[in-house]
């Protein structure tokens, strides 16, 4: 079976707000750090400026199949168009001294193979331990044996979550609506 990962199908279902992100904001990062596509650990909460940090549930593979039921799941399909959207819109998040993550339960080496595929300018976070879902109670999902993450885009100004999108549909514009919010929202 041959999907392109790259696009969106027609006719995906549109994930609804199930109220599971409406606390995050004014919430501070923990104290805890990641591990990264650049082969460091990076703890979040020590960044100072803006940060805009992209949680995504699992991205395939080029020649490998997706969870069975993968596109009837509403926000599920999605994480290689959003990661490219956030690519295209890299420049612009950076004039606005935003530093960019994606981050998702897949473990680092997994996370690899996508930024090198996509020749991501930004790196990859891996918390396969779930370690921002116990400190802030992100939303999460399962499909057969697998717990992931559903999608969700923060943005955080020291240490602090000032923005949350959530539900992110469609996903391959969610770059673009950051970039919007920052411009009208500066840094204070």
């Amino acid at each position: 079976m041959n999907i392109n990962l790259n696009t969106l199908p027609e006719g995906l279902p549109i994930p609804l707000d199930d109220g599971l992100a409406a606390h995050l904001e004014g919430l501070q990062l923990p104290e805890i750090s990641l591990a990264s596509t650049n082969g460091s650990d990076v703890n979040l909460s020590a960044i100072q400026g803006r940060l805009v940090i992209y949680i995504y549930p699992l991205t395939g593979r080029p020649g490998a199949a997706l969870p069975d039921g993968w596109d009837e799941i509403p926000g599920a399909r999605g994480c290689t168009p959003q990661a490219c959207d956030f690519s295209n819109h890299y420049l612009e998040l950076q004039q606005l001294n935003a530093t960019v993550f994606g981050l998702s339960s897949q473990t680092t080496d997994y996370q690899l193979e996508l930024k090198k595929r996509l020749h991501l300018p930004f790196d990859l976070l891996s918390d396969d331990a779930f370690h921002l879902k116990s400190h802030l109670n992100l939303p999460v999902f399962k499909v057969g044996d697998l717990l992931l993450y559903k999608r969700l885009t923060m943005i955080v100004e020291n240490r602090m979550i000032k923005k949350v999108f959530y539900p992110v549909f469609p996903p391959n514009q969610n770059g673009l609506q950051v970039v919007d919010w920052l411009k009208i929202n500066q840094l204070v």
